[in-house]
């Protein structure tokens, strides 16, 4: 496993982290460990963790050693156990040891020329990046933390491991109970203590040279254009806010890391089970607008295609089918309807659109609606094979929403994912061009729906209780999902498996009458999207231009009416509306309306109309005077 000696080359032993509470390990780490293999003569692998067999065998492909211990004193102890396991004198065999951990992508590019001009410099220990110093001192708030050299990268030379204040570094360790601890008493302690025991440090990215305390985050983009090879998967997950402070563009790093070859299949494997859906949609910018001319590229034409259309109101057949004729290279459909005569006339109208040969299907239940046909009655379909990409739409028409939300509802969905040829070539053309990408549907609908911060309404823990029973490895938004509402999306049939496979009965579906959230129908309306994430697929939201200009300029007048009268910046809004709506709901009457609300979502599901049509007079009430 060893690479060979060559009396040219620096001797490097490498300490890598790893840590998963299921014992997954991403093969963005088995990457990273074979690009590092060519630099280092031993990779020894520390797992905070009990492996998989399938991660530990993965891992013993890339590594000389696989070491598993008990998840105590997090990375700190974790490194001072493995330096006790691997041994002192055997170290000193080796002219260079790196630490390095799991908590980042690369190399972007390769490792070489960090690793050339690293073993150039005349020092005792060196990283990537580091930490300006900071006043006072986020965690206690008092003194100052020093600039310190960041943990996820530290490489430390012979003169330095075999030290004695190297030994007592590690032996007079405390004992590490916190993420606060690992910090305080690792991280932003290292490059102190040993610049202050006189060795000496070099930083290939330094703080200092950027002007920005933080810059492999603030400045992640600057950094890859000056040849970084690795990029924080913090990035993809942490507060949008946080970005938007500092006018972070995640987009920029993507499009920098698929420029620079990095396997993105990877990043999307494992990011999916680590950031929440919707967090990731905002930083990495997965909005795709896109118009009605064809922008050229890739041929997605050749792209075998099936449209799954639930027909019950069967005079739109005609619709669904110009919808459908927007796809370039033709398809296949398969409609379902309710029984026999809405069959017989779906049909006759397909044979007189030229189309005689298409698949119309009596659903064995209306239990379910659009949700069920698709799952049960085109099971096969799903999973046949034969397809490269599902299209499911369905007849909506929404009477209960009223004439102008109902329209405008079928309008989002409708027009933005089949709205001209050219642009649905062009979205086509995504699944060619991003090979993990799993699914496209239009953002969440928020103009005529209260859906903006409360999607979920009252199936958010129904959907986290399936999605465990289906072994669906997800984090979960709290607030809005991230999901096709109006179940209308573009999809891999793959990225559907958990569904598919779940094994629905009818029975599983409620009677019409009991159509309500926290039901099976609006439970999987959700999860379609986390299905596909939990395949290993990322999913991206589809809008056209003119739909664009209409939600945009909405969203930025509601935000406007919400944030106008409060003080501070945007985080401190939001905090401040947070506090208020935690105050009422720790209020006797609020615990009872959320008790009996999240016990009851028939109960929550009644009482919304009730709740809009008194909103509504009030707004009439308003707009009158």
């Amino acid at each position: 496993m060893s690479r060979a000696k060559d009396a040219n080359l620096m001797r490097r032993v490498v300490f890598f982290l790893v840590y998963d509470k299921q014992g997954h390990v991403g093969g963005y780490v088995e990457h990273c460990l074979r690009e590092l293999r060519a630099h280092a003569e031993h990779i020894f692998v520390v797992s905070n963790s009990p492996l998989t067999t399938d991660s530990r065998r993965r891992l013993e492909a890339v590594a000389d050693t696989v070491w598993e211990r008990e998840n105590v004193g997090y990375d700190v102890w974790a490194y001072r156990d493995a330096l006790r396991e691997f041994g002192s004198d055997r170290l000193r065999d080796y002219d260079e040891l790196i630490l390095a951990n799991y908590t980042f992508y690369g190399p972007i590019g390769s490792f070489a020329p960090l690793l050339e001009e690293a073993d150039a410099k005349t020092v005792d220990f060196w990283g990537i990046t580091d930490h300006a110093a900071v006043v006072p001192n986020p965690i206690t708030m008092t003194g100052v933390m020093h600039r310190h050299i960041q943990s996820h990268w530290i490489g430390v030379r012979r003169s330095m491991f075999t030290s004695d204040a190297w030994r007592s570094y590690w032996d007079d360790m405390p004992r590490i109970d916190s993420y606060d601890d690992s910090v305080m008493l690792h991280e932003a302690r290292f490059t102190h203590y040993f610049e202050s025991a006189g060795f000496s440090s070099w930083v290939a990215y330094a703080s200092a040279h950027y002007g920005d305390q933080h810059p492999i985050f603030n400045l992640a983009d600057v950094l890859i254009a000056d040849g970084c090879p690795i990029v924080k998967r913090r990035f993809f997950f942490h507060d949008p806010i946080y970005l938007d402070e500092l006018a972070i563009i995640g987009k920029r790093v993507l499009e920098q890391l698929e420029e620079k070859h990095y396997p993105l299949d990877l990043l999307w494997q494992d990011i999916g089970t680590t950031a929440k859906p919707r967090i990731l949609n905002t930083n990495a910018a997965l909005l795709e607008i896109m118009p009605d001319v064809d922008l050229g590229g890739a041929d997605p034409s050749d792209l075998r295609v099936v449209v799954i259309a639930h027909v019950f109101y069967e005079e739109m057949i005609d619709e669904i089918v110009d919808l459908a004729n927007t796809i370039p290279g033709g398809y296949d459909l398969v409609v379902t309807t309710a029984n026999a005569d809405k069959q017989t006339a779906i049909q006759e109208r397909l044979v007189e659109l030229g189309r005689p040969d298409d698949d119309v299907r009596i659903v064995g239940s209306n239990r379910g609606r659009d949700i069920s046909a698709f799952l049960l009655t085109c099971k096969d379909v799903l999973e046949s094979g034969r397809y490269d990409i599902v299209v499911k739409l369905h007849s909506k028409k929404s009477p209960q929403n009223g004439f102008n939300s109902g329209r405008h509802f079928k309008e989002h969905l409708f027009q933005n994912l089949l709205n001209s040829p050219g642009y649905t070539t062009n979205l086509l053309r995504l699944f060619v061009d991003h090979p993990t990408l799993g699914m496209v549907f239009p953002p969440m609908i928020h103009m005529g729906f209260p859906t903006l911060g409360r999607a979920w309404f009252a199936n958010l823990e129904p959907a986290k209780e399936l999605a465990a029973k289906l072994g669906m490895r997800v984090e979960f938004d709290e607030t809005s999902p991230l999901a096709p509402l109006g179940s209308m999306f573009i999809a891999r049939p793959e990225s559907l498996r958990p569904l598919v496979q779940a094994g629905f009965t009818w029975d599983d579906f409620p009677d019409e009458g009991q159509y309500a959230d926290g039901g099976l129908p609006h439970v999987l309306e959700r999860l379609l999207g986390y299905s596909a994430i939990s395949e290993g697929f990322h999913v991206r939201t589809v809008l056209t231009t003119h739909n664009a200009a209409i939600s945009h300029t909405l969203l930025e007048y509601k935000v406007q009416e919400i944030t106008a009268g409060l003080p501070g910046l945007f985080r401190e809004q939001v905090e401040l509306v947070r506090r208020y709506i935690a105050s009422q709901a720790e209020s006797p009457l609020g615990r009872a309306k959320g008790l009996v609300l999240s016990r009851t979502p028939g109960l929550a599901n009644a009482l919304r109309p009730v709740y809009s049509r008194s909103r509504a007079a009030y707004r009439n009430f308003r707009a009158g005077r």
